[in-house]
């Protein structure tokens, strides 16, 4: 009789355990949180989400209108991943947080560009003008390059240029360390600012017909997913990467762009 029960209980278990694994198969995530700025992420995302329909999943873009939050929401798990950084900026920022962000796709490249209300040629600038650029690590170094690469003034060969770096200015320009969401708004104070392109876009600024400069189009500076560390292999992530690198997106970031931003992948 003991023999029967323990039997019994055993298969009760095993049965137990089974449709456990069921229901935890069943219930595999299919609901993608991930952040972005405005424009373009959050645009190229509402694409993605198409495609990720057609594939099972629900995708939930979360929007935001600076660098720091997105990062922070991701590697406390309120998000799944974010859109709207590269490379250089997640790294800079993992080490001075102690975030754990990796990067899981390579999407586009937005070509920093130099943008102004005053003057319509970087010939025009005068002796003590001011410009204006991004006060994070990346990219008022990204700025500085494409101040250097126009000749308007020369650095320190170090890793991440700021204006204590400068070695020559012969217009002896002021440089003013600015959050990179307010550039387009002090277009009018200052005689030029060096703005990441998302930014641009949002302010109604065509890198390709308002830029008085651009940066280089062998930039590092791809925008990337990213996700906390540990994430990278799961499944919705690998759908989420599959998406967002697929023909379709190519296509629509190239028809509607028309070359302000560019694919990488």
């Amino acid at each position: 009789m003991f023999k029967v029960v323990l039997v019994a209980l055993v298969a009760l278990f095993l049965g137990a355990c089974s449709d456990n694994n069921d229901k935890s198969k069943t219930q595999e995530k299919k609901v993608i949180k991930i952040g972005a700025t405005p424009i373009p992420h959050a645009e190229i995302l509402q694409e993605v989400k198409k495609i990720l329909a057609e594939e099972g999943y629900t995708l939930k873009i979360v929007e935001f209108t600076d660098y720091v939050t997105p990062n922070i929401a991701v590697e406390e798990g309120e998000l799944d991943a974010n859109f709207f950084q590269h490379v250089p900026y997640m790294e800079e920022f993992n080490k001075n947080k102690n975030t754990h962000l990796v990067a899981t796709a390579k999407v586009h490249l937005e070509p920093m560009g130099v943008y102004s209300h005053k003057i319509k040629s970087l010939d025009e600038i005068k002796d003590g003008d001011t410009i204006a650029v991004p006060n994070d690590p990346t990219n008022e170094s990204r700025a500085l390059d494409i101040l250097q690469k126009e000749g308007l003034l020369t650095f320190k060969d170090v890793e991440l240029k700021t204006a204590k770096d400068i070695l020559d200015n012969p217009k002896n320009l002021k440089i003013k360390e600015l959050d990179a969401p307010q550039l387009p708004r002090v277009l009018d104070e200052v005689t030029a600012a060096v703005i990441n392109t998302n930014y641009a876009l949002l302010a109604k600024l065509n890198p390709l017909k308002d830029a008085l400069a651009l940066e280089s189009k062998d930039s590092p500076y791809v925008n990337v997913i990213a996700v906390k560390k540990g994430n990278e292999n799961k499944p919705y992530i690998k759908a989420l990467d599959k998406a967002i690198n697929s023909d379709a997106i190519k296509k629509f970031i190239r028809t509607k762009y028309k070359g302000a931003i560019i694919e990488a992948f």
